[in-house]
């Protein structure tokens, strides 16, 4: 959900098939796997924000790595992505990162829960396993998800304005 006027995306939306194949079979997705996805993430991003639209991604950026390529592009990782931008301009998207942390036990209880999505529960310790949150110098937020959805929601919005 995005305030008025933003444009939400959900990155998984974005995934490659081959990637929702693998994640399917219980297998986690690795850099070579993910790199791609968020180079195209990147490109989206910088599309819309070039147009003057608000962005709101929701996407489990589980690496510093993976944020600066949000950002950045193929320039903000180690490995290149296939796309190469034409102007070869270091493009940025100022991004703010909102990093929803939770126990394991809470958020497991939530995927349980969810229903028709490529990636089954199992593959949740791999995320975790992965997981790099934010710190500074990145420009971030941490919410717990136990607060309900709409304090959630007011935190981010008192925070953009």
């Amino acid at each position: 959900m995005a305030a008025p006027g933003w444009k939400f995306y959900d990155a998984d939306d974005y995934h490659p098939e081959e990637n929702r194949m693998k994640m399917e079979k219980g297998i986690p997705l690795n850099d070579q796997d993910r790199i791609p996805w968020l180079c195209n993430l990147h490109d989206i991003l910088l599309r819309d924000v070039a147009s003057g639209q608000h962005v709101v991604l929701a996407c489990s950026a589980l690496k510093k790595v993976y944020r600066d390529i949000l950002i950045r592009g193929k320039d903000g990782g180690p490995l290149k992505c296939e796309q190469m931008r034409k102007d070869k301009q270091p493009a940025e998207v100022k991004l703010l990162v909102v990093y929803l942390s939770g126990s394991f036990e809470v958020i497991s209880g939530r995927l349980l829960k969810r229903k028709g999505h490529f990636m089954p529960p199992e593959l949740l310790q791999s995320q975790f396993d992965t997981l790099e949150p934010p710190s500074d110098p990145e420009n971030f937020i941490q919410i717990n998800v136990d607060k309900n959805l709409s304090e959630i929601i007011a935190t981010i919005m008192g925070t953009l304005r």
